[in-house]
């Protein structure tokens, strides 16, 4: 809901729990009020008449009470918006309108010939905030245009929450006390990035349900920058957007114009817990992609094939895949072009005619007559210098011209910002598309930015936005021209996770670990602010010979995959017929729980820091507790669970023991004879009676 002062200075917008308020001086200064529980439009116009602090020179009245500071006049905090043109760098900008459309507020500032207008959105409890500039005066470069400033209340004793990691150890959740002068998280490569995921969470003495949480999330797969500052009066401000430094967004000529990434904003009083279920619901809402849908059971052929495929040894896994209850089968690298290892063929998105003589299509056909789905995987953005496309454009690359053209994984990043290479992959993948029954597309990113260059373009700086945004508008026309075609986010595991590549993809690939107890770590922080219903997650081999040679039960490896999309990813013609069998009962029981675990929400009852850990989720009338028992020292005991989100006063029946239990009460019994010793695990399903 969106009210409006009667002097038009001051606006209110409101969710079901939360308000977000701003008001205009007759300076036309821009001023933050309030950020936090619901309030009246009357509680907003009296903090609207409260006067501004006086300082000496040394400081400014406007640092951390300005809604969205600009770089100029009499600011010393970190701007949002920086301009620079040949005469002048910094904005002084005056107020022309506003304008509000439903719940969109729309506040209108013009700078000479910049427009400016500041955009502002209630769904649900979160708040969007995005910026638009329309330059119609001379050209003007873009240094920083951020989508918004987050201005926190005036507390004591604020700690940080963030995720932060590396390859096939994303998502970590840390925390720590926030300290005078700026923390600054981000990525300078070009991609989201393993290194930290685009969110941070603010609190003072949240529990995981109990405490007001502020969390703010961006929405851009590009690099990045989100700095969190406490000033020198205490106050604390939160500002973030594309691009990590200042080294330039875009140029901007008369008639053009830019709109920034959606920066996204939370307040719950609901602890941890609840922040996190207000997300969840948000993006399940208004963020992913035919998010009602249920994402099926799939099989992936890497771990078991690799480079090594042929449509024959494919067949002879689909079957095995099919008779465990797998719902899609996709055929991982190695398909197209001169591929055989990681060395070639990168760019040259047609069938491996020695591998698959007759094309994609009589497999494609095979899987669908088996009852599945079928998806391949692509790294449309990526160039191996061993293909034909870089033998006939290789000056489609990012490249700094006199330098060597550094190689990760023997590949180099197309040059994506392109017209050229856009229409380019625009044939290649519709036309992939369009001649075998593709149901599902892996679309991967296996390296970083690093010589983000791009001779002969005036303005070369524009690559690392404008790769992004063709990147948006390629996903965008496949998607209207296949609208059955799904699509998966992968960036050597969980490199590429946002609001941004989410709206345009069916679900992400967590990370590249599949190790099932480091993946409870994993999931824990990815839990933090995404929803189970885009959270990949795969059984593969025991021992674990990707990655740390950890051996453990199909059971536990099956349970810790089952919090998400469940995916199965190890060699299945290696699989004993009891494992096999073992694996179809999994497959069965996760197609009962998948509604509450895609849909339904997430209670956190104990994290993986050891000993006991175990997630809930509840939908109406059913509830499912997965717990694992990571290890168990001198003999203790399993520890009793207390159970969450449920009606206290009614009764549930626990479907595995028998035991009726009250909302809220413990799951305990059943915990101490269903998880045996270490590494092992167990699901409880509950139904109201």
């Amino acid at each position: 809901m969106l009210e409006i002062a009667d002097n038009g200075r001051t606006w209110l917008l409101t969710g079901p729990a939360s308000g977000y308020a701003v008001h205009l001086t007759e300076d036309d200064e821009l001023l933050h009020l309030h950020w936090g529980p619901r309030i009246a439009l009357a509680d907003a116009e009296a903090l609207a008449v409260r006067p501004l602090p006086d300082y000496w020179p040394f400081e400014s009245r406007l640092d951390g009470r300005e809604e969205y500071p600009v770089e100029g006049g009499p600011r010393f905090v970190r701007p949002a918006l920086s301009v620079r043109t040949d005469e002048r760098r910094g904005t002084e900008w005056r107020f022309e309108a506003y304008e509000a459309e439903g719940d969109h507020l729309r506040l209108r500032f013009r700078d000479g010939g910049l427009a400016i207008t500041l955009h502002y959105r209630m769904r649900q409890d979160v708040l969007e905030r995005w910026v638009t500039l329309d330059n119609d005066g001379p050209a003007l470069e873009l240094l920083r245009a951020d989508p918004a400033t987050w201005t926190l209340p005036d507390r004591e004793g604020w700690r940080l929450s963030q995720l932060h990691g590396r390859w096939a150890a994303e998502s970590r959740l840390t925390g720590s006390l926030l300290t005078y002068g700026e923390k600054v998280i981000g990525s300078r490569r070009g991609h989201t990035g393993h290194q930290h995921l685009p969110w941070v969470a603010l609190d003072t003495d949240a529990t995981e349900e109990r405490g007001e949480v502020y969390g703010c999330a961006l929405g851009w797969s590009g690099s990045w920058r989100i700095a969190v500052a406490q000033l020198p009066d205490a106050r604390v401000q939160i500002t973030g957007g594309a691009g990590y430094d200042d080294s330039g967004l875009l140029r901007l000529e008369a008639g053009e114009s830019y709109t920034s990434p959606v920066f996204a904003g939370l307040w719950s009083d609901g602890g941890f817990g609840g922040a996190s279920r207000a997300w969840h619901a948000y993006q399940r809402a208004y963020v992913i992609p035919d998010a009602d849908r249920d994402r099926p059971v799939l099989f992936n052929s890497w771990e078991a094939t690799e480079f090594d495929i042929s449509e024959e040894q494919q067949g002879t896994l689909a079957r095995r895949a099919a008779a465990i209850g797998v719902e899609l089968f996709v055929v991982d690298d190695g398909w197209f072009g001169k591929r055989v290892s990681d060395r070639a063929g990168l760019g040259d998105w047609t069938p491996n005619r020695d591998r698959f003589p007759n094309g994609l299509k009589p497999l494609a056909d095979y899987v669908h007559a088996l009852g599945m789905q079928f998806g391949i995987w692509v790294e449309p953005e990526m160039i191996n210098p061993d293909s034909d496309l870089y033998r006939a454009h290789p000056d489609w690359v990012q490249f700094q011209p006199g330098r060597k053209r550094t190689e990760f994984r023997n590949q180099l990043v197309l040059n994506l910002a392109r017209e050229d290479v856009q229409e380019y992959l625009w044939e290649r993948l519709d036309g992939l598309l369009s001649g075998a029954p593709i149901d599902y597309v892996k679309w991967d990113f296996n390296r970083c930015f690093t010589d983000a260059g791009w001779p002969g373009e005036p303005y070369p700086q524009r690559l690392w936005v404008d790769h992004v945004r063709a990147l948006y508008t390629l996903l965008d026309r496949l998607r209207a021209a296949h609208p059955d075609v799904a699509f998966e986010s992968c960036s050597g595991g969980g490199g590429r996770i946002d609001f941004g590549i989410m709206s345009r993809t069916d679900q992400v690939w967590t990370s590249d670990n599949t190790d099932p107890l480091d993946r409870l770590a994993i999931q824990h922080g990815f839990s933090q602010i995404h929803p189970a219903r885009v959270m990949a997650a795969w059984v593969t081999d025991s021992p674990n010979t990707q990655l740390n040679g950890r051996v453990s039960s199909l059971r536990f490896r099956f349970v810790s995959a089952m919090a998400g999309v469940l995916g199965v990813g190890g060699d299945l013609t290696q699989w004993t017929e009891e494992e096999l069998a073992e694996a179809r009962e999994w497959v069965t029981l996760y197609k009962e729980i998948r509604p509450l675990v895609q849909h339904g929400d997430l209670h956190r009852l104990r994290p993986p820091t050891g000993g006991l850990s175990a997630v809930q989720y509840v939908r109406g009338d059913e509830a499912v507790v997965l717990a694992w028992l990571q290890a168990q020292s001198y003999g203790e005991p399993v520890p009793a669970l207390r159970l969450r989100g449920l009606d206290p006063t009614a009764s549930y029946e626990c479907l595995e023991t028998g035991e009726v239990h009250r909302g809220g009460v413990l799951l305990h019994h059943g915990l101490r004879t269903g998880l045996r010793g270490d590494l092992d695990a167990a699901i409880f399903r509950l139904r109201r009676i």
